[in-house]
């Protein structure tokens, strides 16, 4: 069984006092400036070499620079996590295409380069907009109480996270009914999440415990599977994020460990994208809809049927998760658009976002509907999609609206505030909730969950970013006050002013 010498975000005891977990234990947490620099200047100039394409190598070194400056020392690799995933969505053809020669529909039917150029702009302005907002506001060093380490016994937090898996569907049928509470309540549900990322923490210090990780996936993956949407992610990322939690770069089983991570990854992305048009078709039957276990003989029958097709159909299924993870062939269209058929609007859909954030339905019930991205997506694109009629909904990203809205370079303003917010709140909620297993929960499942899409709109970005900090972030405040006041830590654990004397000496 393995052991890894670094823990997440625990406290362990050193001289004068305690370390936090991302202080590795065997060298500084990025190394030399200058090794690092001819690393990323060799991995960059590979890539080139092999894609013929600099825009490979742009890639390399934006992706490099994002593990570097957001993988801090006082949380989880969170948002470094989140920063990969939204560079895959923008880069994967690219690279896809240089190693297997295999072209796709994006490629041959859109002009995609500017758009993935625009997109790596995007990660740029997100990255110095979030490394900024973390200067700004420094987060507090963990206060190395062992009584703030953990908030819960693992009776209890196993507990909460059976009660929230076998409550989570139920609540979410509620929310739906209450309309004015509805992303509200909705977002409730992510602490299911949040409890879920504990348990995977825990199960990493002070060591691996592979067989119990293995046994909580092999739950969560046909569990997700089992829903409308591609649930069985969320699960596998959150595994993924406490292993980089603990993870020593130097050490090649370490290696060897996610590559294994990564097969689960990649297979249940490509079978979700081979089966899920028949599931979902499925789901028009009420009976089918809220039957969980018919839902999961469904989804086995489909599986099995998946894997008795010759290669050449796997070989296409691959194509078609690559192609659908490589979310530029949307926005390509509108930026060949705008503005030589169609003029930028000047801020009108940031506007509309942000007039959408300051009117929240429980106070303004009578508040029109969001405009469809799937309508935006005609309009810009000038091709016709499926949309709200078809009980669907195509994105088209937070990057092609802000480039239809202020074009180059202005477009690249109100994703650097956005990165700035995000970076500030990130060390606050890090620094706001005592307990660190709690922090450390709640800044994983939010921060992901608010920065992994990039063809998320900005009006559902920011509605779930703020929605997320309100109720979520609330919610586990308030319980951690609660804890600290149930346990007398509110008291004990406040650190002491210096030069303070006892009266009557």
């Amino acid at each position: 069984m393995l052991r890894f010498n670094r823990p997440a975000m625990s406290m362990l005891p050193a001289a004068g006092g305690y370390r936090s977990a991302g202080e590795s234990l065997s060298g500084p947490l990025n190394g030399s400036p200058v090794v690092w620099a001819f690393g990323v200047a060799a991995a960059a100039t590979g890539a080139w070499i092999i894609a013929a394409d600099w825009i490979a190598a742009a890639g390399i070194v934006v992706l490099c620079a994002g593990w570097r400056y957001l993988r801090t020392a006082d949380g989880p690799p969170v948002l470094a996590m989140a920063f990969t995933f939204q560079w895959a969505q923008i880069t994967m053809g690219v690279y896809y295409h240089a190693l297997t020669g295999r072209s796709l529909d994006t490629m041959d039917l859109s002009d995609y380069r500017p758009m993935v150029l625009i997109g790596l702009g995007c990660l740029v302005a997100l990255l110095l907009g979030l490394v900024l907002g973390m200067k700004v506001l420094v987060s507090p060093r963990p206060s190395g109480d062992p009584r703030l380490a953990n908030a819960f016994t693992w009776s209890t937090l196993l507990a909460v996270y059976v009660g929230t898996t076998i409550a989570t569907g139920t609540i979410q049928s509620f929310a739906w009914e209450v309309p004015a509470l509805t992303q509200a309540i909705l977002a409730l549900t992510y602490a299911r999440l949040a409890t879920l990322f504990i348990i995977f923490r825990r199960l990493t210090y002070p060591r691996i415990r592979w067989g119990w990780i293995a046994v909580i996936l092999l739950c969560e993956i046909p569990l997700g599977f089992t829903g409308f949407f591609a649930g069985f992610r969320e699960p596998i990322m959150l595994a993924a994020v406490a292993l980089l939690g603990v993870f020593d770069r130097r050490s090649v089983k370490h290696w060897i460990v996610l590559g294994v991570l990564a097969v689960p990854m990649l297979f249940t992305g490509v079978l979700w994208m081979a089966i899920r048009q028949d599931f979902r078709h499925d789901f028009e039957s009420q009976v089918f809809a809220e039957s969980r276990e018919a839902r999961l003989k469904r989804i086995t029958a489909l599986t099995g049927a998946w894997l008795n097709n010759d290669h050449t159909e796997l070989f296409e299924d691959v194509d078609k998760f690559v192609d659908r993870l490589w979310v530029v062939y949307y926005p390509a269209l509108a930026v060949s658009r705008v503005p030589q058929v169609l003029p930028h609007t000047n801020g009108v859909i940031l506007g509309r976002a942000l007039t959408n954030l300051v009117m929240p339905r429980f106070l303004f019930p009578d508040k029109g509907e969001v405009i469809s991205d799937s309508e935006m997506v005609t309009q810009y694109s000038g091709v016709w999609v499926a949309g709200a009629k078809e009980g669907t909904n195509i994105a088209f990203g937070y990057a092609a609206e802000s480039y239809v809205d202020f074009g180059v370079p202005l477009m690249f303003l109100p994703v650097l505030v956005y990165g700035f917010l995000i970076g500030m709140a990130y060390h606050w909620w890090l620094g706001a909730i005592r307990h660190r297993d709690l922090a450390v929960g709640l800044a994983t499942v939010m921060f992901w969950l608010c920065l992994y899409i990039f063809e998320r709109s900005w009006v559902k970005t920011l509605g779930l970013t703020v929605t997320m900090m309100v109720y979520l972030g609330g919610l586990t405040l308030v319980l951690d006050r609660v804890l600290l006041w149930h346990s007398g830590g509110s008291r004990s654990t406040r650190p002491r002013r210096a030069g303070r004397r006892r009266l009557g000496r």
